[in-house]
């Protein structure tokens, strides 16, 4: 049974003004406001307020952050709109509305960029990819994320590199492949926030770090942090991710008054102050609780409750979760029209979200970011020693007449010249050459295994207790081969196997190689999962379905059409690469 993730909280918000408090009274702000003039100060204080209506009363926030703006908008106060429309794009955030919530991110990240401000821009840049986040976009989300900490870092702000670390984690704990590197971005970005004595930092850290465990099955370590965040964020929407997950806890457990106490506290919470995204995990949370339980009319119930506010705020990873559980429950009570229409549902989303392209580009932007570090590294180090180079030749060449001063200087500016170039070429063709044989690499072999090799110079041959094998050959093979020419013969052959390597993709199979009319490839390695079996059934039928639709093609201009045998099996094997 999968459970489902209440992912993730993410560090959203962080004041960037100067000079005001984060969390003044409501009363005190309308006091001063009322007698203010229409100046840069007005504005700031409008924002301050709509920021401390924000995780309390979110349509009187977005009044304030709208006055603010038509204000700064008058005065030509840019960075004051700018923080106003932030303030926007966080309401329609705590609201769900994440696609609304996008553009007004973006409208001021265009404000800041305009002046300039490198901290607004940041902050701008990792609301966006919480944003995209949220939305299903991960590929979007890390790029936004490493730009924004790439800014943190250029200014040494502390509290966006800690906040930027926390989110990549939480990006990298959206797959099972990659929770342990989420574990280290989230291990990263504590220290700093508690350094910082930043609260909410903490607490929203914390409760990743307890995901983390909880996913692990580690729940004394998962239910220490949850706590922590819990009291953090109390009586706020962000408490309901904490809470919902130590009713999990208690769940597992088999406590079930306390953990439903837990869910029905962190539901209360979320309704109370219209946090629809908050509200719809913690749903999920308590339809899981009681699914385990054994009440399944009660789970069904709160899985489609979950599922309503997920088609209003668009949230396909939780539309996910909550078709897969159910269409599972439908089949469990023999109800199959339902359970049918769900896993439907399921596949296509399923077919939105997977996208190993995007995996790629995600893994990708990492990678260039990081080289991008050294290359800075190694290039300040660069110019220092050719600083002291020239220093020393400097001190030197004074002793000379002005003559041969002028003459050696040209020689080593020349010199220095074409050794800059000689160099930047020689990198350009490194890099070119490594690119491409990486690339080649992972084009033949699946990359966990292209990683090994290229790390250790060959791949372990490993057992695997339970794979799926699909092969496939043409039926008449040889007497199709005598009617055609070689050249239309392998043409054709391309055509399919093209096709069939699609479909490969879409269904998380891997390809082990072709012999002449043969076709062969697997599930469930060298990743493990559970869905290999079905997997390789839904593959053959798109095969079969593609080979259908080629003969129709081929009968309708007179040619006769290919006939494809295919073969599965499910068992123990053991790989590795000759």
């Amino acid at each position: 049974m999968n459970k489902p993730s209440l992912t993730i909280s993410f560090v959203f918000f962080i004041i960037a003004f100067n000079g005001l408090s984060q969390n003044p009274e409501a009363d005190s702000l309308l006091k001063i406001i009322s007698t203010l003039k229409n100046d840069s100060l007005k504005v700031n204080s409008l924002v301050e307020l709509g920021n401390a209506y924000l995780s309390t009363d979110v349509p009187k926030a977005l009044k304030y952050a709208e006055e603010a703006r038509l204000l700064a908008e008058d005065l030509t106060f840019v960075k004051g709109k700018g923080f106003a429309i932030k303030l926007k794009g966080q309401c329609y955030a705590k609201q769900g509305n994440y696609f609304e919530a996008i553009i007004q991110f973006k409208e001021s990240l265009a404000a800041f960029e305009s002046i300039q401000f490198k901290d607004g821009i940041s902050n701008m840049l990792n609301n966006l990819g919480s944003s995209y986040f949220i939305i299903g976009d991960d590929a979007k989300s890390i790029e936004s994320h490493l730009q924004s900490l790439r800014v943190a870092e250029e200014i040494n702000n502390k509290a966006r590199i800690a906040t930027n670390l926390n989110n990549i984690g939480t990006v990298y704990s959206n797959k099972p492949a990659t929770r342990d590197k989420a574990l280290e971005y989230y291990l990263k970005a504590l220290p700093i926030f508690k350094e910082m004595k930043y609260d909410d930092g903490v607490g929203t850290v914390a409760v990743n770090i307890g995901e983390s465990y909880f996913k692990k099955g580690l729940y004394d370590s998962a239910r220490t942090y949850f706590e922590i965040s819990s009291k953090i964020f109390e009586g706020t929407s962000d408490a309901a991710y904490a809470l919902s997950y130590l009713g999990e806890i208690y769940a597992e457990e088999n406590k079930f008054n306390r953990a439903f106490n837990y869910h029905n506290e962190a539901i209360e919470i979320t309704q109370n102050l219209g946090a629809n995204f908050e509200l719809m995990q913690s749903l999920l949370s308590l339809a899981n609780t009681q699914r385990k339980k054994g009440d399944i009319s009660a789970s069904i119930s709160t899985y489609k409750k979950a599922q309503t506010i997920g088609n209003v705020v668009r949230s396909r990873q939780e539309q996910k979760i909550a078709y897969e559980a159910l269409s599972q429950l439908y089949a469990e009570i023999g109800n199959y029209k339902d359970a049918y229409l769900y896993e439907t549902l399921l596949t296509n989303i399923k077919d939105t979200l997977y996208n190993s392209s995007e995996d790629k580009k995600i893994q990708q932007l990492q990678f260039n970011f990081d080289i991008d570090k050294k290359e800075a590294q190694i290039d300040l180090l660069t110019a220092d020693q050719a600083l002291k180079a020239a220093t020393i030749q400097r001190q030197k060449i004074l002793n000379y007449a002005a003559a041969i001063t002028g003459f050696l200087l040209l020689l080593v500016i020349v010199g220095f010249y074409y050794r800059y170039t000689y160099v930047r070429k020689t990198n350009k063709i490194i890099k070119d050459e490594r690119d491409r044989s990486q690339g080649l690499l992972l084009n033949i072999l699946p990359e966990e295994t292209a990683r090994e090799l290229e790390t250790n110079g060959h791949a372990k041959t490993r057992f695997y207790e339970n794979v799926t094998v699909l092969f496939t050959d043409f039926k008449g093979f040889s007497t199709i081969a005598g009617s055609l020419t070689p050249i239309q013969l392998v043409a054709e052959l391309n055509d399919y196997f093209v096709a069939f390597d699609e479909i490969m993709g879409k269904y998380n199979l891997e390809k082990i190689k072709t012999i002449g009319d043969a076709y062969m490839c697997a599930g469930g390695i060298p990743t493990t999962n559970d869905t290999h079996p079905l997997d390789a059934v839904r593959a053959a039928l798109a095969m079969q379905a593609y080979m259908e639709k080629r003969q129709h093609e081929k009968n309708v201009t007179g040619i006769a059409g290919w006939e494809l045998r295919i073969g599965i099996h499910t068992g123990p094997i053991v790989a590795g690469v000759v």
